[in-house]
This record gives C-alpha cells, structure tokens and sequence, in this order.
C-alpha cells in the first residue's frame, strides 16, 4: 500500500559514455504496478557512485509524495560514499564472498552504513560471515545505536520484513539537527559544483587536452591555470 520510488544508477563507460542500464530489466515483475516507479540513470563520469543529478531527481520524487525513495549507487568500490550525504538511512549490502572482512571494513564504504544487509545468506560460510561482520562492527553505533546486521535471501523475500523493519524504526526517529546540516551541506556542496561547472563541456576538454599532449612542454596544471582558473 505504500508509494516507492527506485533510483538505480549505474556507471558510465569512460571511452564510449555508454551505459547498461539494466536495473529495469531486473525489476521486471514490477513494472505494471502503478504504485512504483523505476528510474535508470547513468553516473555520466561522477566519481561518487551517484550521478550529477541525482539531487534534482530525489526532490522531484519528494515532490510526487513517495512513501519511500531508494537510490541504489554503482556498487563495489571504497569511494562510492556520496550516498552518505544525500540520504537519510544508507544501507551496506554485501554477500557472504565478499572476502577479507577486516579488509572490507578498512574501506570507505564500510564506515557510512546505518544498516548491513548480508544477502544470500542461504549460501554457505553466511553465518560465519555474518557473524564475523557483527563482532567487527559490535562498537561502531548509528546516531547512538548498534548498527543493525540483517540477513535476507532476496531471491526467495527472506529477511525483507526485517530489513524494511530496521528501515522505518531509523527513518521514523530521525530529528538529529546536526546530522540535517551535515546533509544538507552536502547537498549544497553538490548543487554548487553544478552551477559553477556548468560552462564546462568534458568532450571539448578532452579535445584540447588530447591536442595539447603533444606539445613537448605540456604541464597539466598551467593548461588548467591558463583556461580555467
């Protein structure tokens, strides 16, 4: 009975600026419900795991009333941490090969999540998996609490009431005005960047870049200097 937006961003090729976009091939069954909304997008170059517009996109969302908006970012990496600053509640998900977890909790990405979600938790090595994640995550706290550790099976919509659980307890009591600053600096920060780059074309940029390599004395930072600082 609720209202659900999806954002799905996936990355852009950095050679041909082509894009999968093949969330919606994923979420098929649900296309001809009228109460969700699925939205593709590719990250067109942008370093976060989001995309420049990402910030227009959710408020438009907002605006058309939705109970829930999920954006889910690009995926694997340490710096796909952006998410961060735009959402109210960031969950972790990771799978039972996910590897060294002392290793993966070195990352960037390990240190922004409000939830862990260990899905394909029917595989083998899960629990240990899970419970190795809950010993190393047993101090670090969300807004005061214990990071809440769930395991789903998506496959077979196992967990999901737990998940959507932990969801609407941490939504339903956010109120930290530090942590709405903090969020909405960030957004500022992004909308900022837009509007003073917008004069930037990147394919002519590569274009006067790829034609000034050639020049034996070519420095990087006086060809910035010269035309864009």
């Amino acid at each position: 009975g609720k209202k659900i937006g999806i954002i799905a961003v996936d990355p852009t090729s950095p050679f041909n600026f082509g894009s999968l976009l093949g969330d919606r091939v994923r979420m098929n069954e649900h296309f001809d419900n009228p109460d969700i909304f699925i939205r593709s997008m590719a990250s067109r170059g942008a370093l976060g795991g989001l995309t420049d517009k990402i910030i227009e996109t959710v408020d438009v969302l907002k605006a058309a009333q939705f109970d829930f908006i999920f954006v889910e970012t690009v995926g694997v990496g340490q710096s796909e941490v952006e998410i961060a600053g735009i959402a109210d509640t960031t969950i972790v998900v990771l799978v039972p090969e996910a590897g060294d977890e002392i290793q993966t909790m070195k990352a960037g990405l390990m240190e922004i999540a409000d939830i862990f979600v260990v899905n394909k938790a029917d595989r083998e090595n899960a629990d240990i998996f899970a419970k190795n994640l809950q010993l190393l995550v047993h101090e670090r706290t969300s807004d005061g609490r214990p990071i809440p550790i769930i395991r789903t099976v998506a496959t077979g919509e196992q967990g999901i009431p737990d998940l959507l659980e932990a969801i609407t307890h941490r939504t339903s009591e956010l109120g930290d005005p530090e942590r709405k600053a903090y969020l909405l600096a960030r957004k500022a920060m992004k909308v900022i960047q837009a509007e003073r780059t917008k004069d930037i074309d990147l394919q002519q940029l590569r274009l006067s870049i790829a034609k000034a390599i050639h020049d034996p004395g070519f420095n990087f930072y006086a060809f910035l200097q010269e035309r864009y600082f």
